[in-house]
């Protein structure tokens, strides 16, 4: 990890210019919206990530600005099947591009194949990797195969019994009828 980048506060230019590397690994409860996520927010679980600068065209008047990013954990989540612990691997191979302004990274993001972003003098890289693993969360976490078979029975046993026995409302009311 090189000494003079902050992942918190990156020289996303300078980074880039320099082509320097950032590795990091972290247990998830340091990254607070993804621990929220999970079954266990206090786990241990590593995050590991890796993010790369580059500068493409550096001789051009508006050189481009590029920052390759992968990063990994596996969030212990609910199975929505059976409700039991299910580990779901969470992989992020990116690259994104950044652009001088909000403003133009609206303008060309239409257009663009990459993801753009603002160029800063304090980016937080380690902020991008959560949102990237965040958006990589499944809606639905399920086991491929489920440890225990699923009941996939909505009846109960007692509600059946207490409707066989109780009695029919026409009925009732064929008894109120005067001359019976």
């Amino acid at each position: 990890m090189a000494k003079d980048f902050d992942p918190h506060r990156l020289d996303v230019r300078r980074f880039a210019e320099q082509g320097e590397e950032l590795e990091a690994s972290a247990g998830l409860q340091s990254f607070r919206r993804l621990a929220a996520e999970t079954q266990r927010p206090g786990d241990a679980t590593p995050v590991h990530w890796h993010a790369r600068g580059e500068l493409l065209n550096p001789g051009h008047v508006h050189p481009e600005v590029w920052v390759h990013l992968d990063a990994g954990t596996s969030l212990p989540l609910v199975c929505q099947r059976c409700l039991h612990p299910v580990d779901v691997p969470l992989n992020v191979e990116r690259s994104f591009r950044f652009v001088a302004d909000e403003e133009t990274a609206a303008a060309e993001d239409d257009e663009a194949e990459e993801d753009l972003l603002a160029l800063s003098r304090s980016f937080d890289l380690v902020e991008l990797v959560e949102d990237e693993l965040l958006m990589e969360v499944p809606v639905a976490p399920m086991h491929q195969v489920c440890p225990e078979p699923v009941k996939m029975s909505a009846t109960d046993a007692a509600f059946e019994a207490a409707e066989a026995q109780r009695e029919h409302p026409f009925a009732v009311l064929s008894r109120l009828k005067p001359g019976k």
